[in-house]
């Protein structure tokens, strides 16, 4: 698939092998692993994050196959779910990044192009999470509210 706002090619991935259950080596029981992930995010780490730790701390290959379910849906039923999804969060977080270099170099354009770009990727996923009903329908970013909105 190619690069939304560039012109050229993506890079190939690798794709994870499929499989039905859990593999023979892993020993940690599905309740061990629900509280695995309920410390990390009370630690403040995000679900991208909380699976990286499994895997390279924990031993723990994918939670889907041995807990019957993910992480965010793990983080939902406990209520330590963030309000807004872990993408758009990022998103808003580097626009806030941005506009700060912005402030003190006015006269930084590609800068401001990127900035651009990132709000418009905002724009664009927000819509998608409205019509999902992950998000409000009356929610809208903006940018003055978007520090306080992460907080």
């Amino acid at each position: 698939m190619a690069r939304m706002h560039a012109r050229r090619k993506g890079k190939s991935s690798s794709t994870r092998p499929p499989r039905a259950k859990a593999p023979e080596w892993c020993t940690r029981s599905p309740e061990e692993i629900e509280d695995i992930i309920v410390k990390l995010a009370r630690e403040g780490h995000g679900p991208s994050m909380i699976g990286i730790i499994l895997r390279d701390q924990y031993g723990v290959p994918l939670t889907k196959l041995i807990c019957n379910k993910s992480i965010t849906q793990i983080l939902e039923e406990r209520g330590l779910k963030s309000q807004l999804p872990e993408d758009l969060t990022n998103l808003i977080k580097r626009a806030i990044k941005l506009r700060r270099h912005l402030e003190e170099n006015r006269k930084d354009l590609s800068s401001r192009r990127g900035l651009q770009l990132i709000e418009s990727k905002i724009h664009r996923l927000s819509k998608y999470y409205r019509n999902k009903n992950v998000l409000p329908k009356d929610w809208k970013y903006d940018w003055r509210k978007a520090a306080v909105l992460i907080r």
